[in-house]
Parts: C-alpha cells; sequence; structure tokens
C-alpha cells in the first residue's frame, strides 16, 4: 500500500474494518443468530455516539488549525535568526559570523529530524540553548538590540518547540476516546444482531452505519496527533514544507564560506592582467619604458579594492 496515498491508505483501512462487520453480519444470517429487534433505543443509541463524537471531533480541530501554522513559526523563527546573524557579518566581517550560522543550520536539520522521533526535545531544547554562547560572541561586534532581537527569535522558538511536543503527546479527553470506543464496538455488534428483513436491506444499512461510526472514531485519533509522521498509519498531518525548505536555504548558508570572506566588489583576474599589459604598454610609449606601471590585483587590506602601484623615480634611479 505504500504506492498509495495517505487518504486512501486511511479509506482503505476503514473499509477492511467495515468488511469484517459485514462478513460477520452475512455469517451470523446463516446461522440464524439475529437475535434482536430494531427500536427506538437502538436508534438513539447511535444519535448518541454521533454526538460524542462530535464532541470529540470539534474538540481536537481546534488543536489540529493552531497545529497548521507552527511548522511556519518555526521556519519564521530559524530564518529570521540567520539573516540577523548574517548581517552582523555583512556589516562586520571581522565578526566571524560562520560558526553561528552553521550551528543554526544544523538546528534546522535536528528540528525536522524531531519531527520523525530521530531527535529527542530535551536534545533539540539543547542546541536551541547552544545559541546563547553563539550570540554573545557576537555582541562585541554588533549593537544590543541586534543581539535583543536574536534572543526574542531564540525564545519563540523554544516556546513553539514545547508547545508542538505538548500537542504531540497529549491526548484529547482521553475517556472520551473510551467511551467511544466502547459504544463504537457495541453498536457494530448490535447491527451484526439485529435483525432486519429483507436482509440486504439490514446488510446495507450494518455496512453504511458501521462505516461511518468507524471512520469518524479513526479520523479523531488520526486527527489529535497532527505531527504523526512517524506513525504509517497517519494520515492527517499538517505539512512540514515550510521548514524543509528553510533547511534547504539554511544548508546553502551554513555551507558556504564565513561572512568575512564576502567581497562586495571581485575583479577577474584576466580582466586585471589585460589591463595591467595595456597600461604597460601606453607608459613605454609615452616615456620609452623609463616608468613601468606595476598593477597590484590583490585587495587592498583597507577596504578590499584594487589598485595600482608604480616604483618611485628615486627606486627608477637606482635600477638604472
Amino acid at each position: 500500500m505504500r504506492f498509495l496515498s495517505n487518504e486512501v491508505r486511511f479509506l482503505v483501512r476503514v473499509g477492511f474494518v467495515t468488511a469484517l462487520v459485514v462478513v460477520a453480519k452475512v455469517l451470523v444470517h446463516a446461522v440464524g443468530g439475529e437475535v434482536i429487534s430494531l427500536n427506538a433505543l437502538f436508534t438513539g443509541i447511535i444519535a448518541a455516539n454521533v454526538f460524542l463524537m462530535g464532541f470529540l471531533l470539534s474538540g481536537v480541530l481546534s488543536d489540529y488549525k493552531e497545529s497548521e501554522r507552527l511548522p511556519g513559526e518555526l521556519s519564521a523563527c530559524l530564518e529570521n535568526m540567520a539573516q540577523e546573524v548574517l548581517g552582523i557579518g555583512i556589516t562586520k566581517p571581522e565578526a566571524g559570523t560562520g560558526a553561528c550560522l552553521t550551528w543554526l543550520s544544523r538546528l534546522t536539520d535536528d528540528t525536522v529530524g524531531y519531527f520523525y522521533k530521530k531527535v529527542d526535545l530535551a536534545d533539540l531544547l539543547e542546541s536551541v540553548n547552544g545559541l546563547t554562547p553563539q550570540f554573545e560572541a557576537l555582541q562585541s561586534a554588533t549593537q544590543g538590540t541586534f543581539i535583543a532581537r536574536l534572543k526574542q527569535e531564540q525564545s519563540n522558538l523554544r516556546r513553539t518547540l514545547i508547545r508542538i511536543n505538548t500537542i504531540r503527546e497529549t491526548n484529547f479527553v482521553s475517556t472520551g476516546y473510551l467511551l467511544a470506543d466502547l459504544i463504537t464496538f457495541l453498536l457494530c455488534v448490535g447491527l451484526v444482531l439485529t435483525s432486519v428483513e429483507p436482509f440486504y436491506e439490514s446488510l446495507f444499512f450494518a455496512g453504511i452505519i458501521s462505516y461511518l461510526m468507524i471512520f469518524l472514531l479513526m479520523l479523531i485519533r488520526d486527527l489529535d496527533n497532527p505531527f504523526g509522521y512517524y506513525e504509517a498509519s497517519s494520515s492527517a498531518d499538517v505539512t512540514l514544507q515550510p521548514l524543509q525548505d528553510t533547511a534547504a536555504r539554511l544548508a546553502k548558508l551554513g555551507g558556504a564560506e564565513p561572512a568575512s570572506s564576502v567581497r562586495f566588489v571581485q575583479l577577474d583576474l584576466q580582466a586585471a592582467q589585460t589591463l595591467r599589459a595595456a597600461l604597460d604598454d601606453v607608459l613605454a610609449q609615452t616615456n620609452g619604458g623609463q616608468l613601468p606601471l606595476k598593477v597590484d590585483v590583490a585587495p587592498s587590506p583597507s577596504n578590499g579594492r584594487h589598485k595600482a602601484t608604480a616604483p618611485s623615480p628615486k627606486g627608477a634611479d637606482r635600477a638604472k
């Protein structure tokens, strides 16, 4: 069933359980075991079970709607911190922001792994706390407001991770689930043992009612954990695409050279050599080759720009 989508696999699982109810209904009818007559009390129990499931469904939907935006908030926190650190590196190349960017990239990968239960929450929070010394190392190279913004994003990241873990590990009204499971099982047994004539109508209603109740019960359990990526049976998980896209972007920043190697003006070496040869020819024609120009292709330590230097006339006299 790996080639099927999550939604189709969910419907197939519900259909398989319903098929067991239908087969049991056929076998009981064949041996004459339908001993319950259809009455208003039976339909009332079905209505009560549907009401209970509606209550459970409304409860888990509120958490599910909140969970839909949490991966995006994680992505925003991580990328905001990375862009702040990158800006510090551009303004102060000597700050050495490469280590912090690498840490953020690894933290993003660990966050993605946490959703698949490859990383524990305790280890992930240790990585989040490990940003503190990284930020402190940058404090001398920038203003305090930048570090304050970084720490605020760090706090938001920690809060969001704890909230995600609470939603994932906590069931909504466990006793309500137990009651819904019990009533659904008893109703399926009652549908199997209920006598309705003609038989094909009894088989049809038993299949439809049991399918709806089993579908609702399995759907509620699936929605109760919107982060069940590690479960093969989970089909109603929120998307992690924003977080995965952020991990790919930060991997490029974390794997790149430190910000101190960034250059705003780059000089093509071949163009510099061509310019040097042309200037030498012009000076040779102008002063008979007495004062050739020396082009220094290396950047100046002060401003990173390329400059051309020529020997002093006194040095030229000594050369003669």
